[in-house]
Formats: structure tokens, C-alpha cells, sequence
């Protein structure tokens, strides 16, 4: 057996980065959702955006605003701005992989969006342009990164960042934070009818007069 126990340095790594999270940024995520609620309620929607694993956990939030987190309510529009692969690759070849999300922020955003970028570093470049540019854009501008300080927290209007030693970890946090994002926001959400119009099945059609059963109708 090795010296120290891997696995068990690393769980040691995530308990503790955790327990800090929960001291210090559950106010911060919950009042993150109910906003976020708010604007979305409103007619705005979210753009998200990563790299990498962070990409990931960007369209894990969307899917679960566009679906369902956990309790049944209707869908949100939100978009993951890598998802789309010929954008993302027309972008990046005709003007750089630095400009691959400013692009399509300036593209999509409106006033009254949320822009969410995530980075385990805080120094992505794509991402602090993206913040740039959706901030000029009147978006409300959030990052979710590593250890602050760093130039994407800087470039958002606010920021919650994980203290953190491993990349790893910090992405584990990444993970709760965004759970804990989505219990924020079904939280927030005003009552809801039990079938939804958005997603009830369409009312079954009659018959026109006349028509032979098991026969095509008369016209």
C-alpha cells in the first residue's frame, strides 16, 4: 500500500473544501437561484459556458432548467453556449478560440439574461472576454471558479470561488454548487398547475360528422 492513501486524500480534500463552501457561499448560491428564477420568470434566459470539464457542468445546469431538477414545473430557456458544434467551430476557425464565446454572447444576449461561466482556474480567456462582452451587453454576468483571486472573478459582476487545491476539487464543488443552484431556483417558483400547458398532451380530436366508423371521413 502506498504511504498515504489516494483515495482517501482525496475525499479528505473534497470533506473539507465543502464544509468551507457551506460556511461561506450557501447565502450566496441561494440568492444566485432565486434571482435567477426571477429573471427567467420574466422572459430571460441563461447562457452558460466552460471548458473542458467545466463545459460539462454547464450543460448539466441548462439540461436541468430545461427538463426538471427535481420537482415537476415548466421549462426555462437556457443554452450552453459550447453545445453547438458548427457555431463553435466556425468561430473558432474564422476569428480564434479566444473570441468563441464573446461571439455568441454578443449573438444571443439580451438585457435581463443571466451569463454563468465556469472555470476552475478564473483565467480562461474565451471565458473573461465572454464576461466582457455580456456585461456590455447589460447581462447579469456570474463566475463560478477556482481560488480568487483571478481575472474572471474580476470580470463578473459576482463571483463565488472555491478555495480549493486540485482541479479536481474544485470541480467536485462546482458540482454542488450547481445542485444547490437548482434547489434555489424550483425553490423560487411560484405555484404551479398540476398539468403543465407547455407540456400536456394535445386533446384528443373528434370525428367530423358524418364520417363512416373505421372509414375515411366525408368531405
Amino acid at each position: 500500500m502506498l504511504p498515504a492513501d489516494p483515495a482517501h486524500a482525496h475525499c479528505q480534500a473534497l470533506e473539507q473544501a465543502v464544509a468551507a463552501f457551506r460556511q461561506q457561499h450557501t447565502g450566496q448560491v441561494t440568492a444566485w437561484g432565486e434571482r435567477l428564477a426571477e429573471a427567467l420568470r420574466a422572459g430571460g434566459r441563461l447562457l452558460a459556458a466552460g471548458n473542458g470539464g467545466s463545459a460539462a457542468q454547464a450543460q448539466h445546469l441548462t439540461a436541468e432548467l430545461v427538463g426538471r431538477y427535481q420537482g415537476e414545473r415548466r421549462p426555462y430557456s437556457a443554452i450552453a453556449l459550447h453545445a453547438d458544434t458548427s457555431a463553435v467551430t466556425a468561430i473558432g476557425n474564422d476569428y480564434g478560440f479566444a473570441d468563441l464565446y464573446a461571439r455568441q454572447v454578443a449573438a444571443h444576449g439580451r438585457r435581463g439574461d443571466v451569463l454563468l461561466l465556469l472555470s476552475t482556474s478564473g483565467r480562461s480567456e474565451n471565458l473573461v472576454n465572454a464576461a466582457l462582452a455580456g456585461r456590455e451587453a447589460g447581462l447579469r454576468v456570474w463566475a463560478l471558479t477556482g481560488p480568487a483571486p483571478n481575472p474572471l472573478a474580476a470580470a463578473a459582476d459576482a463571483a463565488l470561488c472555491v478555495a480549493a487545491d486540485t482541479t479536481a476539487t474544485v470541480q467536485e464543488v462546482h458540482l454542488v454548487a450547481v445542485h444547490l443552484l437548482c434547489e434555489a431556483f424550483d425553490a423560487a417558483q411560484e405555484p404551479a398547475e398540476d398539468l403543465l400547458s407547455a407540456t400536456a398532451p394535445l386533446p384528443a380530436v373528434e370525428a367530423p360528422l358524418g364520417a363512416a366508423e373505421g372509414g375515411p371521413p366525408r368531405l
